[in-house]
């Protein structure tokens, strides 16, 4: 039978009777087999009554599992709300495979960040996660992640929507949570990461040849601020021109592999220069021997760039996926692209009609190079065989 994937979305004004529409057509999608897992996304009005939401999701659905979070926009079926009133609703069968979603909290005391409630990731096929960004440090568990889970991709965004008195909503089974972050462990289902992040490279590949921390003192045995300039003026008309709107840098995070490609650039901004002492600083941290490439981001660029992403997990799936899980970031959209339904469309399209859902997030998660980060202006995506 495979793994069954419905989605639903839902424009109503009442949060009950939106959740039901969206979760009846999340459900419709399953034919007749039970939900394992649901995943939530509400935005809008949604955020006023959360538990009415959640419970219009059960009382369709009475899913095994269910997890989500308060969201700025959502998408599903091909289209886009990033504003107003919308819930998205994704269902999945899973058979045979299992879940195992949790809550987890973090406490900080003299400068050390302990997470309780996480699941222990290593041995599985992959996770979600969805953090709230005000009490929740992704960054730092995604680092302990890379090396008590390595090569375990974790997917997923930052909570971009919270109540009208500024309290996180977090969705975790039957339960509106505040704070901390909801997730999902996958065992036997087998889960493929997408990430694109909307850039592409400029000028020539440059080897740190002296850093620390995230300060860059030599490239290529130059000054590092000497050479970036050298490579700028070498450029051609047209990619100056992409550098133009915001110079971005890419660092080669390759686990140890010689060989890396384009997806194995972790692309990050550049925070400054300081022009006596010719070094650059990156918001990444940097190691001599690492591999930078200049990169640019554009309307242009990202499309292309999530298109052909797309096509080679398709192409490595040998077809279409059973269905999607996207997390876009709300700076994309209308404002990246100037058009309505870029990102879900780009997935009805490419996914050859798979149902797809997911929300525009304050900060997305996916794997480069075998580790996963926080990401910004990207799309990431998890498809499900």
């Amino acid at each position: 039978m495979g793994v069954r994937i419905g989605t639903g979305i839902s424009t109503h004004e009442d949060p009950r009777v939106g959740a039901i529409e969206a979760a009846q057509a999340a459900g419709a999608g399953l034919d007749g087999a039970n939900a394992d897992l649901v995943v939530l996304f509400a935005s809008g009005g949604h955020m006023e009554s959360p538990e009415s939401t959640l419970e219009g999701v059960h009382e369709a659905l009475r899913p095994g599992t269910l997890i989500g979070c308060g969201a700025g926009g959502v998408l599903a079926a091909g289209t886009e709300h990033e504003e107003g009133m919308a819930v998205a609703v994704w269902a999945a069968s899973l058979d045979g495979g299992s879940v195992q979603t949790f809550h987890a909290m973090a406490s900080v005391h003299e400068d050390t960040v302990t997470v309780i409630g996480m699941e222990d990731l290593a041995g599985s096929r992959g996770a979600i996660l969805l953090p709230d960004p005000y009490t929740f440090p992704t960054d730092p568990l995604l680092q302990d992640l890379a090396a008590r889970a390595p090569g375990v991709p974790v997917l997923g965004g930052l909570a971009s929507a919270r109540r009208p008195d500024e309290t996180s909503v977090l969705f975790y089974g039957d339960e509106v949570v505040d704070g901390g972050a909801v997730g999902v462990r996958f065992d036997d289902v087998e889960l493929l990461p997408c990430v694109s992040q909307g850039a592409t490279p400029v000028g020539p590949e440059l080897t740190i040849t002296e850093a620390e921390g995230n300060v860059i003192s030599e490239l290529a045995g130059q000054p590092a601020l000497d050479r970036i300039r050298a490579v700028i003026e070498e450029l051609d008309p047209v990619d100056r021109t992409l550098i133009a709107g915001g110079l971005l840098v890419g660092l080669v995070v390759d686990g140890g592999r010689p060989e890396y490609g384009h997806g194995d650039f972790l692309v990050r901004q550049l925070m400054g220069a300081d022009p006596v002492g010719g070094t650059l600083a990156v918001n990444a941290p940097v190691e001599t021997g690492q591999v930078l490439r200049l990169h640019a981001r554009d309307a242009a660029s990202a499309d292309r760039d999530f298109q052909e992403q797309l096509r080679l997990r398709v192409s490595a799936l040998g077809g279409a996926p059973a269905g999607a899980l996207a997390f876009s970031c709300n700076g994309r959209g209308r404002a990246m692209f100037g058009i309505e339904d870029h990102d879900a469309g780009a997935l009805s399209e490419e996914l050859g009609g798979a149902p797809s859902a997911g929300f525009f997030a304050a900060g997305e998660i996916g794997p480069v190079g075998g580790a996963s980060f926080l990401h910004a202006f990207t799309a990431t995506v998890a498809l499900f065989a």
